[in-house]
């Protein structure tokens, strides 16, 4: 089975801080920020490149903010 690298873009300013994404997270790559986005939320970021492109975060989102980005990566990129 190939080994696949995600990555998650979280359009802040569209997020409400409902924090459903983060206990879906499996690679604890999510957390909620300590800033607020114009709308006055406390908003989801990524905390660490672990992300393994699963989609359970955007799948979750009430207001589809989160985009997930899948890449699979060679043998040669693994070493």
């Amino acid at each position: 089975m190939a080994k696949v690298k995600g990555e998650i873009v979280i359009n802040s300013e569209r997020c409400k801080g409902c924090e459903l994404c983060v206990p879906v997270c499996q690679q604890k790559t999510i957390a909620m920020s300590d800033k607020l986005n114009s709308k006055g939320y406390h908003y989801a970021m990524s905390i660490n490149d672990e992300c393994n492109g699963c989609i359970n975060c955007a799948l979750i989102c009430p207001d589809g903010v989160i985009s997930v980005y899948r890449v699979k990566l060679n043998d040669a990129a693994i070493a």
